[in-house]
C-alpha cells in the first residue's frame, strides 16, 4: 500500500484532487510565475530589474511569487551583504526545464493573440444579442 502511494506521489497525478502536484501547478501556472520564468531565462536579475522587466506586478506580489518559486526549487535567491541590500535571482536546473515548457505556451499565445481576441469580441457581441431578447 505504501509503495503504491509513494509511486503516485513521486510521479504525480494532476487529476487526483489529493495530489500535491495540483498546488504546484497552481503556483507555477500563475501569471507572475510564468513571467518570472521567462524573464530569468538567460540571465540573473536583481529584484528591481525583474520587476521592471515583467511590468505591472506589484512589489508585494512579486516578492510572494519569488518566495513560492524558491520554495518549490525553481529559482535561487542570492542576498549580497551590502548596503543597500542587493538581491539577485536566477533559475535552477528545474526552473530552466519548466521555462522551456512554458516558453512554448507563451510563444503559441503570442502567435495566436489576434485570433483569440477576435473570438472574444465575437463572443461578447453574440452574448450582447442574446441578452437583448
Amino acid at each position: 500500500m505504501t509503495n503504491s502511494l509513494d509511486l503516485k506521489i513521486k510521479k504525480g497525478d494532476l487529476l487526483n484532487a489529493d495530489c500535491p502536484s495540483r498546488d504546484i501547478l497552481k503556483r507555477l501556472l500563475g501569471r507572475w510565475s510564468l513571467l518570472v520564468l521567462i524573464a530569468l531565462k538567460q540571465e540573473t536579475l536583481r529584484f528591481s530589474a525583474l520587476r521592471r522587466r515583467i511590468g505591472g506586478v506589484s512589489e508585494r506580489m512579486l516578492a510572494q511569487t519569488l518566495r513560492h518559486m524558491e520554495e518549490d526549487g525553481f529559482i535561487v535567491r542570492i542576498a549580497h551583504d551590502v548596503v543597500p541590500p542587493h538581491v539577485e535571482y536566477y533559475l535552477t536546473p528545474l526552473g530552466c526545464e519548466a521555462e522551456t515548457r512554458v516558453a512554448l505556451l507563451a510563444e503559441w499565445l503570442e502567435n495566436n493573440i489576434t485570433g483569440i481576441m477576435a473570438h472574444r469580441q465575437a463572443f461578447s457581441a453574440e452574448s450582447g444579442r442574446h441578452e437583448e431578447h
